[in-house]
């Protein structure tokens, strides 16, 4: 699977670019088997970086539809990412302070009403509809690195009083909801995945396992996205280190629930210790931007091996990057070469 990632490639109002098109085009060319978009913010003061694809208004649906063509005709699956910043939506960009559950100094943002809880999962359950129409194969909520569904789920971050704060089964009812509502309304043939970090952001990995595993009692998602930022890394909590932080995954039984795992995952020899341990299926993300066609080279080589960074932006370039999305990747260190 090619890993959402951010780019910030696509058009201000959130339509789809021709730079996104192909980015993400060439992916499914190259073999990915499922070719996930970039987070795509579900309200549009959920927007969460500058030139980042939106799935909140209509208007977004003709780009969509043909990206879903597009992707599909390579035999690859087309799935959406449904995201929200919540406090992470920088004022500068959505013109108004950001939102959260609740209070939050260090961003400025705001509290949202339970009306607003209310109207957040609703618009959730539209965007997933929205792509329902557009073609794609499904949708994966992103309940991930700090966004607005993991906000709710940090007893660091949601101090509400209502029914989505308090217990951490209160805290994880708005992503209960969503699933819910997008099953009842998207039909159990539309693949719903959700995405989830068992760390930083306030996340503690004892209740991510516990979300797991009440995620796969409920039965209603097609597969877990698990981000572990590092697949071969221990836990940060101390108390944690007894085993590594995928054996604390492998170790759940996700029965007929599908899952996955990202996280400096750049050799053939990694995926196949990642599938050796018993996951179904691997996230690529640094790889897939330094190879388009990253599942070919390792189907044809069992031993390839990413290209080692730094590389040129004209590199980049030939791999389906903008010159926008090459400026982004800047910010990783040692990525691109300096000009």
């Amino acid at each position: 699977m090619l890993a959402p990632m951010t780019n910030q490639q696509s058009h201000e109002d959130g339509t789809l670019s021709e730079e996104e098109f192909h980015w993400l085009t060439m992916r499914a060319k190259g073999q990915f088997g499922l070719v996930m978009t970039c987070a795509s913010h579900v309200q549009e003061i959920g927007k969460g970086f500058s030139g980042q694809l939106g799935i909140w208004n209509d208007s977004h649906l003709e780009g969509h539809e043909r990206l879903a063509n597009a992707i599909k005709a390579q035999n690859s699956l087309g799935v959406v990412q449904l995201h929200h910043a919540g406090m992470r939506s920088p004022k500068e960009l959505i013109g108004e302070a950001p939102v959260c559950p609740s209070i939050n100094e260090k961003t400025g943002a705001r509290e949202l009403t339970l009306e607003e809880v209310e109207q957040l999962k609703i618009d959730f359950i539209l965007a997933a509809e929205r792509a329902q129409k557009a073609g794609y194969d499904g949708v994966e909520i992103h309940g991930a690195h700090g966004y607005i569904l993991a906000q709710f789920l940090s007893a660091d971050i949601n101090f509400r009083t209502d029914a989505y704060g308090g217990s951490l089964e209160n805290r994880s009812k708005l992503i209960f909801d969503i699933i819910e509502g997008i099953r009842q309304q998207c039909g159990a043939d539309f693949l719903l995945g959700l995405r989830l970090s068992p760390e930083r952001f306030g996340m503690k990995l004892s209740e991510v396992k516990w979300l797991v595993s009440e995620i796969i009692k409920m039965n209603q998602v097609d597969f877990m996205d698990i981000s572990l930022w590092d697949v071969f890394k221990e836990p940060v909590e101390k108390e944690e280190q007894h085993k590594s932080l995928l054996k604390h995954f492998t170790d759940l039984d996700f029965g007929d629930i599908k899952w996955t795992v990202a996280g400096n995952i750049a050799s053939g020899n990694d995926v196949n210790a990642v599938l050796q341990a018993g996951v179904d299926f691997v996230s690529i993300g640094k790889a897939g931007i330094l190879h388009h066609d990253f599942p070919q080279k390792v189907m044809e080589d069992a031993g390839f091996e990413a290209k080692a960074t730094p590389v040129s932006k004209d590199y980049l370039i030939h791999e389906g990057l903008s010159p926008t999305f090459v400026n982004y990747m800047k910010r990783w260190p040692n990525f691109v070469i300096e000009d």
